[in-house]
């Protein structure tokens, strides 16, 4: 099961911050990302929490 992390992304293509949920997944330097989806234009948002 993936791990999830919910909260504020900011959407380039809207300008604004959503709340939306995404899967973590760790870069090649070892960075949690999570990716998650903009519920209003559906571009595709990534949050960097820091290192693995």
């Amino acid at each position: 099961m993936a791990e999830t992390w919910s909260g504020e992304f900011y959407c380039v293509k809207c300008k604004e911050k959503r709340e939306a949920e995404g899967e973590i997944k760790v870069n090649d330097k070892g960075t949690k990302m999570a990716k998650g989806v903009c519920p209003v234009c559906g571009t595709n948002l990534n949050r960097i929490l820091g290192k693995a």
